[in-house]
């Protein structure tokens, strides 16, 4: 692809658009330019609304993965690669999952992390030797993340997981459309375009487009792991207490849940070596800790799919 052609490309990206109406901005006062960006903001939960059906999809694919061993891994460049980088740090903790179920990589490695690798993303042989090095199988799900939907590094990627047969994702703010003219459909399962229209300050898109992909990423992953029944209603009880906070907060659970006193509770967590699970599920089905973890491997690790069955039988 020559300079021209690659010039042409970007300058047609709905994210290097520049709007008129924020020809202005520079001359604004302070007040005035957090409430033109604010405004711009409140744009962005409508944008993502509209995406639901395709993000519903997404989820399925990657609760998919997850029953089959497989993973959930993130792919991009600059503020798009951070996020990912993000949100898979945020998993283990929320909702006490093995550091490797949720990976997130950038172009040019944990330093870009930090700060900008200029060219990083603009060699799609790196995002081919990434899937590669992170042992891909057809049991992960490969989520791209780029603002423009043409980042280099990550179409690489999503084309190399897809000859090794795992599913695809893409989570751009560029229109659907230009994504599907340029044939990236094809190795892609699902394409997730939230159209947030230009930004304040035009090709900013840590702004609008990153807000956007943050909240597409909060989705997919609350999302799943609701469904992998790591939420007890909308309480997460999947959690490792690592530190004194955490082991507070189970307790807490368990009081207000299954209607126990502190005592109560500290001392069935001692017995399940503070698996909130188990202990959940002992108190309100009355049954010991062999019972409850034998019936929570039957419903999938679904606390109250694991009580009902109790309670039927």
């Amino acid at each position: 692809m020559n300079k021209l052609s690659i010039f042409d490309e970007i300058a047609n990206l709905d994210t290097e658009k520049i709007s008129s109406q924020f020809s202005n901005v520079d001359i604004l006062s302070t007040e005035d330019i957090l409430k033109l960006i604010n405004s711009q903001y409140m744009l962005v939960a409508n944008a993502v609304k509209e995406e639901i059906p395709f993000i519903a999809k997404a989820v399925d694919i990657i609760v998919d993965s997850f029953k089959h061993n497989g993973r959930l891994i993130y792919i991009g460049a600059g503020t798009s690669g951070r996020l990912g980088i993000l949100d898979a740090s945020e998993c283990p903790p929320t909702f006490g999952t093995n550091p490797d179920l949720v990976q997130g990589f950038i172009a040019g490695g944990d330093k870009a992390v930090f700060r900008a690798v200029e060219g990083a993303e603009d060699h799609p042989e790196d995002g081919e030797k990434l899937i590669h090095k992170i042992c891909t199988t057809e049991r992960d799900t490969i989520c791209g993340i780029a603002a423009s939907g043409r980042t280099p590094f990550v179409l690489g990627a999503l084309q190399e997981a897809k000859k090794l047969k795992a599913k695809t994702l893409l989570i751009t703010t560029n229109s659907r459309e230009k994504i599907i003219q340029k044939g990236i459909n094809e190795f892609v399962d699902v394409i997730m375009a939230p159209c947030v229209g230009p930004e304040v300050v035009a090709g900013s898109t840590r702004m609008k487009s990153g807000t956007a992909q943050k909240l597409i990423l909060n989705m997919l992953t609350t999302t799943a792991m609701i469904k992998m029944g790591k939420t007890y209603g909308n309480i997460m009880i999947d959690l490792i207490p690592t530190n004194n906070k955490l082991k507070q907060r189970s307790k807490k659970i368990l009081i207000e849940l299954a209607g126990v006193t502190l005592e109560e509770a500290e001392s069935i967590l001692i017995q399940t070596n503070w698996n909130l699970k188990h202990a959940l599920i002992m108190l309100i089905a009355n049954v010991d800790l062999e019972r409850a973890d034998a019936e929570l491997n039957k419903a999938n690790g679904v606390v109250k799919k694991a009580i009902k069955n109790i309670l039927l039988n």
